[in-house]
Parts: C-alpha cells; structure tokens; sequence
C-alpha cells in the first residue's frame, strides 16, 4: 500500500471513500457535521497537490433505490464552505454510468466532485464485483478515509481495493489517525490501562470486555448494563434495566476476570428515579438497593468519587458507552464527571481514546473534546476493532 502524507496527488484523480453519513434535520440542516470535518484534511492535501478528488458515501439507510431524504447533494453547500469556499464542488446525480462519469472525466486540478448516495445501489452493501468496478473507473487512486464504515465489506469500502495496484491504494489521513490510536490502546498501552464501559446492554459488549480482559488493569462498568451485573451478584435493582438472559454471562465475565487478576468496577452507588423521565423524583442510593417501583439511571455521588480516583491514575484510557441517561439534565452527572476525569487524567499525560456514538455525543456536550487524545469517528467500527475481528476495509488495503 502507498503511504497518503508521501504521495504526490498531482494530476492524479483521486476516488476517496468518505463517510458523510451525517444526520439531517426535517429542512435537511446538517445538525453534526464531525464526520465531514474530519475528512477535510485528507481532501485539501489531494488538492493542494494539485489533484482533484472524486468523494464517495453513502447516507442513512434508503431501502428502495433514489429517495431524496438520502440525496447527499444536502451536503454539497457545507462540503464547499468547510473546503473554505473558493472550491469548486462538482455533484454528480449519480455514482455510476454516465453523468458520473464525464463529470470525473472533466474534473480539473483543485476541484471536487461528490457523487450520489451509494445505498442507492443494493450491489453497495452486497459488495458486488461488477458495480465497485464500475466506481472503478471513475479515478486512478483509492483512498479509504471511512473508518465508520471499515467494518462492512462493501463494494465502495473493500471490493473496490482489488482494481487498484498495490502503489496507487492507501488510507486517508483520518483512517491513519483511526488505526494509529486503536492500535496504540489495543497494541502498545501504558499501564495501568482503564477501559470504561457503558451502555444499555451487556450483550452489545460482551466480545469486547473478554477482549479488554487480556490488556487492562481496570473495566468500568456503568450505564444500563450495570443492573445486569449488580443483579447476578445478588443485588435489588427495582426497575432498572436488566438483561436477565444474561446473568450467567455477567459472572462468568466477574470470574474470567479474577482470574486474570483485572479489576472490574460496579457503581456503588445509582441516582434513582420513580420513572424515566425528565421531571422524574431521584435519589441517591447503593446500587444493590433499589426499591421496587424505582430504577437507576446514572451512577451515584460515591461511584463518581471512585471511578475518577480510577481514572486519573490510569495511562491508558478507553472510553466506550455513557454512564447514564445524560441527554436529560437530571442524569448527566455521572457521565459528565466521567468526562472531566478523562480530560484531566489526558492532561496529566495518559492517552484516552474516546469512541462509540454517545461517548462522542457526551465529549461533545460538554466541550471536552478537545481536552482528550483521540475521538473516533467509527462507532461499530471501533467496537470490532476492540472485539479483535479484522476489518474488511482495512484488509482490503494493507493485503
């Protein structure tokens, strides 16, 4: 594979698959451009080479062909101001046949062409030969920038790969900097390594704490998933959510884990509320206590103290899944704390990686982004990594 920051992009066209997978509001605002932003690099070094770039995405999840709720020509404005306005952004109303392709043909150096929403062929998600040879054609360079979707073996992610010659296929700058830093927490991590994990369910995360048992010190557990734990080990969780299909599982992870001598953490302590709601009644109360009627919907003020103490002692840090219901006010506590001891802990020297859509979201909210080493943009991506499955999207570029 080439390397992308060596390469000479000039006269080269340059086909990059992006994930510009945003999400839209009823007048097609985009509310979250940070999957756009990221790509931004990867797309300006092309065209300061003097290069142009053909970008390729999908967008939401069209079941019957064309829909213009998924047209990704809603982005094309933004594309043009956050590329700083003199580019040129060419939309093709298509990724294949025709138009597409004398549009790329026409492409001149410095400029950009977006093409359609690749969903809107099923050969995309079924990664049909033939339809990633067509995409093919369009440039003479492959550049996978799309961590997000690194894990499906697609025709634009994976398939494509294989019509290029080992020197004119690479990784963008942001599939570098995703790979890098996974491999930096999963390879080469510091002790003590703290992985914090939350979330509604036990099942989502089973494959990657067995996985984390092997490189951490330390697994937080928080969020939803928790009552499952605190339940199996014969505590009251009242309402709170819980998987019981998978209380065996719970204590099977418990024991793995005493064996392997890796600390794992329940919250101590829930605030609990007498319905899920925003105006809910809430109080603070051991996590194994909770009244019938009542559920735990953030951790408590003790479970706070100690999983921060955790936290900034750590090296090495993960942080995938929210502590508790922190989109309403009331519940954001837990997961807010959570935040600051990653920053803080960042500041003092440790490498945290924060990934997974509402560990993002959180980062985000409380303008802490900025304060930790590395915030993916690959949510079921970066899950797999940490599960130890190969990705076909990296796969189909390293060989």
């Amino acid at each position: 594979m080439a390397d992308f920051s060596s390469f000479n992009f000039s006269g080269h066209k340059a086909l990059v698959r992006v994930d510009f997978n945003v999400p839209l509001d009823d007048t097609f605002n985009i509310t979250d451009d940070t999957r756009i932003k990221a790509t931004i690099p990867t797309i300006k070094k092309i065209l300061n080479d003097g290069g142009s770039a053909i970008l390729m995405s999908h967008l939401g999840r069209p079941k019957n062909g064309p829909d213009d709720k998924y047209s990704l020509k809603h982005l094309v404005n933004h594309l043009h101001e956050l590329l700083g306005g003199a580019t040129k952004v060419f939309f093709a109303n298509d990724c294949i046949g025709g138009q597409a392709t004398l549009t790329a043909s026409m492409l001149k150096p410095g400029e950009v062409l977006l093409l359609e929403n690749l969903r809107f062929y099923k050969e995309e998600e079924k990664g049909d030969k033939s339809f990633a040879e067509k995409l093919s054609r369009l440039g003479d360079v492959y550049v996978n920038d799309a961590f997000g979707t690194a894990h499906r073996a697609h025709a634009s992610t994976a398939i494509i790969a294989d019509f290029f010659p080992a020197d004119k296929k690479m990784f963008g700058l942001l599939m570098e900097a995703e790979v890098k830093s996974a491999e930096k927490v999963l390879h080469q991590s510091q002790q003590p390594f703290c992985a914090i994990i939350g979330g509604a369910k036990v099942s989502d995360k089973i494959l990657i704490i067995e996985n984390l048992l092997e490189r951490a010190t330390d697994i937080i557990i928080g969020g939803g998933m928790a009552y499952t734990f605190v339940k199996a080990t014969g505590g009251k969780i009242g309402n709170s959510l819980c998987e019981d299909d998978r209380l065996q599982t719970a204590l099977e992870i418990l024991e793995k884990a005493k064996q392997k001598n890796v600390s794992i953490h329940l919250p101590e302590t829930s605030i609990i509320a007498d319905k899920f709601a925003a105006d809910a009644n809430t109080k603070d109360c051991p996590s194994d206590q909770v009244p019938d009627g009542w559920m735990g919907l953030d951790i408590g003020g003790k479970a706070i103290g100690i999983f921060s103490e955790i936290i900034t002692k750590s090296k090495t840090i993960l942080w995938n899944g929210p502590m508790g219901v922190f989109e309403m006010e009331k519940f954001q506590n837990g997961t807010k704390s959570i935040a600051l001891a990653v920053a803080e802990s960042t500041a003092n020297g440790a490498f945290s990686l924060v990934g997974g859509g509402d560990s993002v979201a959180a980062v985000n909210k409380f303008n802490l982004a900025d304060k930790v080493s590395y915030v993916s943009t690959g949510g079921g991506a970066l899950l797999e990594y940490f599960e130890g499955k190969i990705l076909p999207g990296i796969a189909a570029i390293n060989g």
